[in-house]
């Protein structure tokens, strides 16, 4: 029996495709030529089972980077639940950098899977965007940032973030380079 594309997964089917992205994460990024077949042994789901998710290398590295960006662009709305709205930014900005390294780590697979598509680069723009809206109208309203600030300004300010080596010590640059953004933000802000 075929399954829909678009009908929803049982929660045993979606925990073990969810546990295979988790574990390609990890491996993608340590090794861009991961055995497939290694991947689906350690997310500890069969080979049937991985390829019915994952038909080949390109579907896997493509919704790895996909899973990743939503990750990152859901923490904005579960940040500000349980933060304020200038705490909930700077942590965000804080999971961004990290996802920032790891993409960099997934760079070299990603080059690969899609040598022969071309590029990756709208994939996570809408997601992203809407996270960062979220965060600056929130703070916005809250007084703690300027009011003019859009996201595209805000992803050009921390574009930096990517020419970060992720071999360096890029935990204390990246911390660097986002309270710089944030002093800026917080510059001509009503409550400031």
């Amino acid at each position: 029996m075929q399954q829909h594309k678009d009908a929803p997964l049982r929660s045993d089917a979606q925990r073990n495709r969810e546990r295979i992205l988790e574990v390609a994460l990890a491996e993608l990024t340590h090794s861009a030529d991961a055995p497939l077949s290694a991947i689906a042994k350690k997310a500890g789901v069969g080979q049937g089972t991985f390829y019915r998710n994952f038909p080949n290398r390109e579907s896997l590295v493509l919704e790895v980077y996909r899973y990743e960006v939503q990750q990152v662009a859901d923490a904005a709305s579960q940040l500000l639940e349980t933060r304020a709205p200038e705490q909930a930014l700077r942590e965000w900005m804080d999971r961004l950098a990290q996802y920032a390294m790891a993409k960099a780590g997934l760079a070299d697979a990603m080059r690969k899977a899609t040598s022969a598509r071309g590029s990756l680069a709208g994939l996570g723009h809408g997601p992203v965007t809407s996270a960062v809206a979220l965060l600056l109208k929130a703070n916005e309203e809250a007084g703690t940032i300027r009011p003019d600030v859009t996201p595209d300004d805000f992803v050009l300010a921390i574009a930096g973030l990517w020419q970060i080596d992720p071999h360096s010590d890029w935990q204390s640059r990246a911390g660097r380079l986002l309270d710089l953004v944030m002093d800026g933000l917080r510059t001509g802000a009503p409550g400031a």
